[in-house]
């Protein structure tokens, strides 16, 4: 499991550098201002929420079922909210409507705050297994 999430972070971190570039070279003329900024915030949440999930591989040992859901719970909120909003930054541009996407984002939202809940609560206990 630390294998994996410390390979997860360094993957959505490779990819927010990434797509942080190609947003603020690539895009300016291709979005809006709106939804460039609501890009640059996909990203933003991407990198952030990466380097929690390598902190996290460095320092849990993932032996407890939450330490293994904050995980979980981070992985599918990164992949949710920042996905969703990369898809709907572009919404204008597809031939194909995406807002069945817009309730997505929040749901990724409340995964991320999951997340972080787990993490309170294995700090607060003092049962984090590093």
């Amino acid at each position: 499991m630390k294998q994996f999430v410390l390979s997860l972070g360094a993957i959505y971190g490779f990819l927010s550098v990434a797509l942080g570039a190609f947003g603020a070279h690539g895009l300016k003329k291709i979005l809006s201002a709106e939804k460039l900024q609501s890009f640059e915030v996909g990203v933003r949440y991407q990198l952030t929420h990466a380097l929690l999930l390598l902190l996290m591989g460095f320092f849990l040992n993932f032996q407890s079922s939450t330490e293994r859901y904050a995980a979980y719970f981070l992985a599918l909120g990164i992949t949710l909210f920042s996905g969703s909003i990369y898809v709907l930054s572009f919404s204008e541009k597809l031939p194909f409507s995406v807002k069945f996407l817009g309730p997505v984002t929040p749901i990724g939202g409340l995964f991320l705050l999951l997340a972080w809940a787990s993490l309170v609560y294995i700090f607060a206990k003092g049962n984090f297994s590093n």
